[in-house]
């Protein structure tokens, strides 16, 4: 019943509230909105108003006049700042329903990192009903990005997904239709770019921004080095030195140097589990293998690094970008069957 109500009433949606991106995913429709989780504010006699959101907004970062300020208001995966939030939220639910104003107050599903606590969540709760949600529900990204990449979590089989987003890498074994561990560890791709900011500045004496450094890592970020044919990149920033524009030439082994601290950890979190996980689901997974998604699978070799380190294949998902947002859709289309996945207010 369940499922035919929510595949009828096209406004009801999933959203997957990333720290760096928000998509959208509509019943029957897939994926109709994929915006950076980010908000321009106007102050306006002390009060600060909605001037920009997502693609507009982020081109703002680092580059706004002192009466606008840009800013990201999820941090580590879950709300930092609530009023900013919300109307993030309210601004892409409204996008998403500007063709179909008639059904005013949708169902939501929102995905939430395994590790998110209960105040963590019930900011979440309060936000999407306070954008104009009629009723919430919360999924864990664990169990959406493994609905999203097509595994088979109702059997009772043992499958594994490592999920490397831009505040949190969520590690989770799944079997029989529930997360049987899991381990969520606040490192992803912000870290990255943290740590591609302090090593142009440690070892070039060169300021960059945090859209260069994401910037730098999808053209030329690697897990490992040496690549055997690294590739190259021109980058510019201001020099420490004499405070001047400058620019200098970053290779693939750059990178992969200075995030190699942000691969170990993940790979530590995903040995860790393993080491933890019972024996017969250990066995499933060395047959099925590790799947990846995230924008962090996309990083070159990451796959690689983990078979290595763990002797067990791994894969990355068909698209790893948008799979956490599919799954939860997946669960709203067939809410019936896969709707005991979710979490309720309390």
């Amino acid at each position: 019943m369940f499922s035919s109500i929510f595949g009828f009433f096209s406004s009801n949606m999933a959203i997957d509230l990333g720290t760096a991106n928000t998509l959208v995913y509509v019943p029957g429709k897939g994926i109709v909105l994929k915006e950076p989780s980010v908000i321009a504010l106007l102050n306006h006699k002390g009060s600060m108003i909605p001037y920009a959101f997502g693609h507009e907004a982020k081109m703002m970062l680092g580059r706004t006049p002192s009466e606008i300020s840009a800013i990201r208001p999820l941090k580590d995966g879950v709300i930092a700042d609530f009023k900013a939030a919300e109307e993030m939220i309210k601004h892409f639910i409204s996008s998403v329903h500007q063709r179909r104003s008639f059904f005013a107050r949708p169902t939501i599903i929102v995905c939430v990192p395994y590790g998110a606590t209960a105040v963590e969540k019930r900011a979440i709760f309060d936000s999407v009903e306070s954008a104009g949600a009629r009723e919430v529900y919360l999924i864990e990204e664990p169990m959406a990005a493994a609905v999203g990449a097509g595994l088979p979590i109702t059997e009772p089989y043992g499958s594994m997904i490592v999920d490397i987003g831009g505040g949190t890498t969520e590690v989770g074994i799944i079997s029989l239709g529930g997360i049987v561990i899991a381990k969520s560890v606040r490192v992803g791709g912000d870290i990255m770019d943290e740590a591609i900011i302090s090593y142009t500045r440690r070892y070039h004496n060169l300021l960059i921004g945090e859209s260069t450094a994401e910037h730098i890592k999808k053209e030329i970020g690697a897990a490992f080095s040496p690549v055997e044919e690294p590739k190259s990149l021109t980058v510019r920033g201001r020099d420490l030195v004499n405070g001047v524009p400058k620019e200098i030439v970053l290779t693939s082994n750059n990178i992969a140097e200075s995030i190699s601290e942000a691969i170990s950890q993940i790979v530590h979190t995903v040995k860790d589990l393993l080491e933890t996980a019972p024996p017969e689901l250990s066995s499933d997974i060395v047959e099925r293998g590790i799947v990846l998604t995230g924008g962090g699978a996309l990083i070159h070799g990451i796959d690689k690094v983990l078979q290595e380190a763990t002797g067990i294949n791994a894969y990355i998902s068909k698209d790893p970008l948008s799979c956490v947002a599919i799954g939860a859709g997946k669960v709203l289309e067939n809410f019936s069957a896969l709707g005991h996945v979710v979490l309720k207010r309390d």
